[in-house]
């Protein structure tokens, strides 16, 4: 029985999960690691994401909802009360949680192996601070052309949303089954689209007819990448540059390549060679 005039324990745990919320505030501005929910529209946006599929009820962990469709202001990344309005509801779950009171799934829509709610952020929100991994959920499917993966933060959307549109526009990842090619540094994409559309003309004009795009691809990864691209995982070097990736590297050889080229005093036209003579480059050899 409550002494009247103290606290519930349902209204000390907001006061509680308000205090973890703030003080987790001052911690991801320290660390740089956003501790932002994800907006539904904004993802939508970014990755021209299509029309959701039901896909039924399923046990989703906690973990891996990530964002909101209208609420991503009034909660943290781990769901902790950011705004004081929502406090009543948020009480009123939390009885029900101590009374083992059933509530209703939460409707999420998923987008690749992470979740957004669509109803029952108190829910989320609660049964997250009192320590539950998993809620039963309504879920329905967004089909995406990228992956997206719990530890995706708002910054990385709009280098997600570079990646669709390389997708979109060389189909390369239909054309190409199951390879990776993912630069990072500045412009890598709209480079690589580049590459592309050179390395179509140049064939066309070598075998004097229109080359498919699908074509031009498929040659320009057998006869430019994947050489570039053995000789950089042959060599380890990626393990000195873990902020980098293969296709990073295999911009700067193709670089490497158009200085040898026009130089007379070791011209150069092999892609691997030039592989070869960057990596040891950057050896200091």
């Amino acid at each position: 029985m409550m002494i009247s005039g103290l606290p519930t324990p349902e209204g000390m745990d907001f006061r509680r999960a308000r205090l973890r919320a703030f003080f987790g505030g001052i911690l991801g501005a320290i660390s740089g690691h956003s501790r932002k929910l994800l907006a539904f529209e904004e993802v939508r946006e970014k990755l021209h994401l299509g029309g959701p599929i039901y896909r039924g009820l399923k046990t989703v962990r906690l973990s891996n909802i990530v964002g909101s469709v209208d609420r991503y202001r009034d909660f943290d990344r781990a769901f902790l009360p950011m705004k004081s309005h929502i406090e009543e509801r948020w009480r009123r779950v939390n009885r029900a949680w101590y009374l083992d009171i059933s509530l209703p799934p939460i409707i999420l829509y998923q987008v690749g192996d992470v979740y957004f709610v669509v109803d029952g952020h108190h829910r989320v929100s609660v049964a997250r601070n009192q320590g539950q991994e998993f809620l039963e959920a309504e879920v329905r499917e967004v089909r995406a052309r990228v992956p997206l993966t719990p530890d995706v933060e708002p910054d990385d959307l709009e280098r997600l949303g570079d990646r669709v549109e390389f997708l979109e526009r060389t189909q390369i990842d239909r054309v190409l089954s199951g390879v990776e090619i993912t630069p990072t540094i500045l412009g890598g994409y709209d480079r690589l689209i580049e590459h592309l559309a050179v390395h179509r003309y140049f064939l066309g004009q070598e075998l004097g007819r229109e080359v498919s795009s699908e074509d031009a691809i498929r040659h320009w990864y057998e006869s430019l990448y994947r050489p570039v691209a053995q000789v950089i995982r042959s060599s380890g070097i990626l393990e000195e540059f873990t902020d980098r990736t293969e296709a990073d590297l295999y911009l700067w050889i193709m670089d490497h390549l158009h200085y040898l080229r026009n130089d007379p005093d070791r011209p150069v036209t092999d892609p691997a060679a030039a592989a070869e003579d960057f990596l040891r480059m950057l050896e200091g050899g």
